[in-house]
């Protein structure tokens, strides 16, 4: 009987092993030493020996060992986010403002939101500890008491809320409501309604205030309002303002996202804008740019509000800074748009076009 042909061995290709710094040394004819000095950027070496690594490590198409080098630094190069919310423009601004001035000090960013709930706000705190190297905390509507414990554990800075126990950076709520104020009563308006933000909010309890502090006194009566920042309770608050009797000539929102619910509401209600009523908002979200009409606002630099808070965060996390903690706040100012119309009683308006 004829032979069997014998079996070919099939020769299985090993899976390529990753470049390790090892190989880039071997290869440049280098220490790991200087290859680490080079690619770390730590410590000066000679420009020749840096072009040579920096070309042999492309070559290799070498990735540093991340989590290795963070456990010989003990920094991982990250920081935390925790925000009320994921959604929306504003918090989209504040990451952007963050993550600008993050990647440029050579930073990566987590983000999370904790929805409000202080249980929630902790446990996330408790999970980013040991994977981030500080962690920037929006709180506008609780208390942040309950981080102070661990404060001395991790950098911390808090946006949008007070705590003396921390480095926070706030907005100037009360002061830019009290400019639309100042705006709206230039502009002849006597009945103005204000829809509010959620009451435990700090931003919209100090926007509430500055309405209530311009409404004081002159006869000029006020109508509130109850919203919760969303688009939907704007839309919802419109018809309860379509049926005050007298019905108001301006209407404040306490944020844009509201402010642009009311102006779809009063379309669907067939209520001309400004014509009929007068419609103003707060925060400057891009959107509020390219309703129709376009949105007369209180503008926030939400990018900054990030960027500064970051830059909190990074000197605390860098020069180990000790004594008392550090608070920012940024200034809000008036953007006349198109929402408001003109002058009633021949007055003049203020505040900066755009």
């Amino acid at each position: 009987m004829p032979k069997k042909p014998e079996a070919r061995k099939v020769r299985r290709r090993r899976r390529p092993v990753g470049v390790t710094i090892h190989d880039v040394a071997r290869r440049a004819g280098v220490s790991v030493a200087t290859v680490s000095r080079v690619l770390n950027g730590k410590e000066v070496v000679r420009e020749e020996t840096s072009r040579h690594v920096f070309a042999i490590a492309k070559a290799l198409r070498y990735v540093p060992n991340v989590a290795a080098r963070s456990l010989s630094i003990r920094r991982s190069q990250t920081i935390g986010i925790l925000l009320p919310d994921v959604h929306g423009e504003f918090f989209s601004e504040v990451i952007r403002g963050i993550d600008v001035a993050a990647r440029a000090a050579g930073y990566h960013i987590l983000v999370s939101g904790w929805h409000s709930d202080t249980s929630e706000m902790l446990e996330m705190v408790n999970a980013m500890r040991g994977r981030v190297d500080g962690i920037l905390v929006m709180a506008p509507d609780v208390t942040v008491a309950a981080l102070r414990e661990l404060q001395a554990q991790i950098p911390i800075v808090i946006l949008n809320s007070l705590d003396e126990a921390h480095d926070c950076v706030t907005i100037d709520n009360y002061g830019g409501a009290k400019a639309m104020m100042r705006h709206l009563i230039d502009l002849g308006h006597t009945r103005i309604a204000f829809v509010k933000g959620p009451p435990q909010n700090n931003d919209a309890r100090e926007r509430l205030r500055g309405f209530r502090q311009a409404m004081r006194g002159d006869g000029k009566r006020a109508i509130e309002v109850d919203g919760d920042f969303s688009e939907r309770s704007g839309f919802d608050a419109a018809r309860r303002i379509f049926e005050s009797v007298p019905r108001p000539t301006a209407v404040f929102a306490a944020n844009d996202s509201m402010a642009i619910g009311l102006l779809s509401a009063f379309a669907e209600l067939g209520i001309d804008v400004p014509g009929g009523i007068a419609v103003a908002g707060f925060d400057d979200i891009p959107i509020a740019h390219y309703v129709s009409p376009r949105l007369t606002t209180v503008r926030v630099d939400i990018v900054d509000l990030g960027t500064r808070a970051f830059n909190l965060l990074l000197d605390r996390m860098t020069k180990s800074l000790t004594g008392e903690s550090r608070h920012e706040r940024v200034g809000t100012s008036l953007v006349v748009r198109e929402s408001c119309g003109t002058a009633r009683k021949d007055t003049q308006t203020r505040g900066e076009e755009s």
